[in-house]
């Protein structure tokens, strides 16, 4: 049964100290027990510093090791409290914003917790999207305009894939790929799509391989200039969307080096919109921050990158 807090009172009244939180995320990495990593044993026994000896092997694990909370400096109740204010708030939030609630010094520190964060938002070997899929890509950040058809001067190409379930719009997947040539949009279709759907999409000759990989194609329009927003709504609903999310949750800063945890964030949201609990939507993102491996600040910012946004 799904364990979590229903408002911001409950969680810091139960979550008020690390042990309390490494309760839970032990709860939520072994639900049926211990096991350990090396040698599969489903015994061991916690030592006074906090670690899991594991009764077979002795070798010894902390239940943050191999999560986002791998190596961090921050307590666990804040990053519980963190948690919240990100699924609490429909539209996203600034690293401003999160050091503001928290009250913590650091920016960078803030900053560098809600990429952690955006990067478990994409659970580790998640289904495919199934049945029919629309997809086209689309054009986002940079300065301005560049030419026009497929091909935008200084900004970032998005894949998008929405399943069509009736007249409603299902799961989606968005993917940051370099190019529309078939050489990245077949990856990025059977990366998002299971093989066997019915794939539809406009004429743009970059598809024209998905039929090799096992899709039945389906071309709803030959011009992809025209009527791509009526024939493919589902595609173009959710592109509107991820602009004026961009727009106005991220002012439209999205640089190239971080666009894919934004990407992350969105689908979250998307796919977990009809959710009535905050509380559930926590609970959702602690059960993939510890199947979500670490990345550490290295791995996040780019050498000489600016943090910002």
């Amino acid at each position: 049964m799904d364990d979590y807090p229903t408002s911001m009172a409950a969680l810091e009244k139960r979550f008020a100290t690390q042990d309390a939180c490494l309760n839970y995320l032990a709860g939520l990495r072994w639900p049926s027990g211990y096991v350990c990593p090396r040698c599969g044993a489903i015994k061991g026994w916690e030592m006074e510093n906090g670690r899991i000896l594991c009764a077979g092997c002795r070798h010894q694990q902390s239940v943050i090791a191999d999560t986002v909370f791998q190596d961090t400096h921050m307590p666990l109740p804040t990053w519980f409290r963190a948690m919240w204010h990100v699924c609490a708030n429909k539209n996203g939030m600034s690293a401003q914003n999160l050091q503001r609630l928290l009250g913590i010094r650091s920016y960078n520190t803030a900053w560098l917790c809600l990429h952690k964060l955006r990067r478990a938002m994409v659970r580790p070997g998640r289904e495919c999207l199934s049945g029919i899929v629309e997809a086209d890509e689309t054009y986002v950040g940079g300065p301005k305009e560049g030419k026009s058809g497929r091909g935008a001067f200084g900004k970032q190409i998005v894949f998008i894939a929405a399943e069509v379930r009736g007249r409603k719009t299902g799961r989606i997947r968005l993917s940051h790929i370099p190019g529309v040539s078939g050489a990245m949009l077949v990856p990025a279709v059977s990366e998002a799509v299971t093989a066997g759907a019915t794939l539809r999409t406009d004429g743009w000759k970059g598809y024209n391989g998905v039929t090799a990989g096992g899709y039945k194609r389906e071309v709803a329009v030959e011009n992809a200039d025209e009527l791509a927003d009526i024939v493919l709504p589902k595609c173009h609903l959710v592109i509107s969307l991820l602009k004026r999310w961009i727009l106005g949750a991220l002012q439209g800063n999205v640089g190239k080096d971080h666009l894919q945890d934004y990407l992350n964030e969105f689908t979250f949201r998307f796919n977990r919109r009809n959710s009535k609990s905050r509380g559930l939507l926590f609970y959702r993102l602690a059960q993939l921050a510890v199947v979500t491996a670490p990345n550490p600040r290295s791995k996040i910012v780019p050498p000489q990158d600016v943090v910002a946004g």
